[in-house]
C-alpha cells in the first residue's frame, strides 16, 4: 500500500501533542499547523490513526488542490475531479465548507456549487445522480478554501472522533472527551500513579484517564468510522489492526476515583464508565469535594472541569476560594491541574498556578492551570539540609511560611 499525505484535525493549544501522538504511532513526515498536523501514511495507518489518536477530531484525505476566485472557477476545478473513484450513483454524500476569503462569503454556497458539479458529472456520464444526505452519508466531502487556495478532501472519520461511543449519559456541561484527553496529556498524566477527578461530572476525563493509563485505543468503543463505507473498504485489514492495538493493552495497579456533590452525575459517571469498559479501573461516589481529603500514599494526579458559571448558578468569588484552601488544607503532594474560562475567578484561589496553558472549550478562551501542594511547606521542600557556617540559623516550624503564602 501506498503513503498519501492525511490532516488531523485538533483543538488550539493541542498542535505539539497530537504530533507526538503521530510520530509514536509511526506516522511519516509530521508537520504542526494551526488547529492541525498533516502526516503521511498508508491505508491500514489511516484505520490506526482514527482508532488511536487521542487529540484528533477529524482525519482528512485530501485529493486535490487548485485555486479559484470565482464560482466558475471552483465548478470547473471540482468537475475536474473524477468522482466515480469515490461515488457512485447508489451512494450518498454531503459536503462540509470551511471559507476564510474574499472571493467566496458563504460556506453554504460554496456547498451548494460544489454539490452541483458533482452530480453534474454523473448525470452527465449516466443519466442519474447521487443524493445528499446530511445525516448519514457513504461519502462526506471537506472543502475548504483560504484566499483563493482551494483544498479538496475526504473526510475518514465521519462524526468527530471526540464521540468515542461510551458516553450515553450527560449532565448540563459535560467536558469534550478531546478535550480531557489533551488537558490529561498536557497535565503529564501517563498512569504512573493514583488519580482523581474530584468534580467528575459524567466522567469523561476518569474515563479518558484509565484510557490513557491502559495504554486502550482512544475510539475503541466507537460504532463506526466513515472509511467503512468507502469502496476500497478492507475489512480483513481494520480487524488486523484492530488486534494489534488490544495486544498493547497494559494493566494499572493504582487507583483512579471520581467524586461528584450531584447523585445524577454520579449515576450518568457510573453508567458511562461501564458502557467503556472501565468499571474494574474506576471507582465513583457521591462527595463534595470542600468536604474530602488525599488518602492514598506518595504522588497524587488531580485533574477537573469546576463550573465556569456560565450554564451553572455559582457563587464563583467564594467557590474557587474554596477550591484553594481544599487544596492547601487537605491534598498534600498532589498535583492538582483544572480548567476554566473564568480568568477573573482564578485570582480567588488564593494559590500562584505553576503552569498556565491557553486552550479554548467550545468557544470560551480558558485556561488549563497546574498547582503543585507540596508534603510540608514549599520552603521546606527547597530548604538546603546543611547551611553554611555563619549562615544563620535553620527556621523552625514556627517560621515556616504556609503553602499558601509562599505560592
Amino acid at each position: 500500500m501506498e503513503n498519501f499525505k492525511m490532516i488531523a484535525k485538533t483543538f488550539f493549544g493541542f498542535e505539539e501533542i497530537l504530533a507526538k501522538e503521530l510520530t509514536q504511532l509511526g506516522a511519516q513526515d509530521v508537520e504542526m499547523g494551526t488547529r492541525m498536523v498533516s502526516f503521511a501514511g498508508d491505508k491500514g495507518f489511516m484505520y490506526k490513526a482514527n482508532l488511536s489518536l487521542r487529540t484528533a477530531l477529524k482525519i482528512l484525505k485530501p485529493i486535490y488542490y487548485f485555486r479559484a476566485k470565482s464560482d466558475e472557477n471552483l465548478y470547473k476545478n471540482i468537475q475536474g475531479i473524477d468522482w466515480s473513484n469515490y461515488l457512485n450513483t447508489n451512494q450518498t454524500f454531503v459536503i462540509d465548507t470551511t471559507v476564510h476569503s474574499e472571493y467566496f462569503k458563504h460556506s453554504q454556497f460554496v456547498s451548494q456549487k460544489c454539490k452541483d458539479a458533482i452530480v453534474d458529472q454523473f448525470r452527465a456520464k449516466t443519466g442519474v445522480r447521487p443524493s445528499v444526505d446530511k445525516d448519514f452519508p457513504d461519502l462526506r466531502i471537506n472543502i475548504h478554501i483560504d484566499k483563493d487556495q482551494v483544498s479538496v478532501a475526504l473526510d475518514t472519520s465521519g462524526a468527530s472522533l471526540h464521540q468515542r461511543g461510551y458516553k450515553t449519559a450527560t449532565n448540563i456541561a459535560p467536558i469534550n472527551e478531546v478535550l480531557a484527553a489533551g488537558m490529561l496529556m498536557l497535565s503529564g498524566w501517563e498512569g504512573q500513579g493514583h488519580f482523581i477527578d474530584p468534580m467528575c461530572g459524567s466522567g469523561t476525563i476518569l474515563a479518558e484517564a484509565a484510557m490513557i493509563a491502559c495504554n486502550i485505543p482512544a475510539n475503541i468503543n466507537r460504532k463506526e468510522f466513515a472509511f467503512e463505507k468507502w469502496n476500497d473498504w478492507d475489512n480483513e485489514l481494520f480487524d488486523n489492526i484492530m488486534n494489534s492495538l488490544m495486544k498493547k493493552i497494559k494493566e494499572f495497579h493504582y487507583t483512579i476515583v471520581g467524586h461528584d456533590k450531584a447523585p445524577s452525575a454520579v449515576q450518568k459517571a457510573i453508567a458511562n464508565i461501564k458502557n467503556a469498559n472501565l468499571d474494574e479501573y474506576v471507582t465513583i461516589s457521591e462527595q463534595n469535594f470542600f468536604n474530602t481529603e488525599k488518602n492514598t500514599e506518595g504522588k497524587l494526579h488531580m485533574v477537573f472541569n469546576p463550573p465556569y458559571g456560565e450554564r451553572l448558578d455559582i457563587e464563583m468569588e467564594r467557590f474557587y476560594r474554596e477550591i484553594g484552601d481544599t487544596l492547601k488544607q487537605s491534598y498534600p503532594n498532589t498535583n492538582a491541574w483544572f480548567i476554566t474560562a473564568n480568568l477573573e475567578a482564578l485570582k480567588f484561589v488564593g494559590l500562584k498556578p505553576s503552569r498556565k496553558i491557553k486552550l479554548f472549550n467550545g468557544s470560551l478562551e480558558a485556561r488549563l492551570v497546574k498547582y503543585e501542594m507540596y508534603e510540608g511547606s514549599k520552603r521546606t521542600k527547597f530548604a538546603s539540609p546543611v547551611r553554611p557556617e555563619g549562615s544563620g540559623q535553620n527556621l523552625d516550624n514556627s517560621n515556616q511560611i504556609s503553602e499558601s503564602n509562599d505560592l
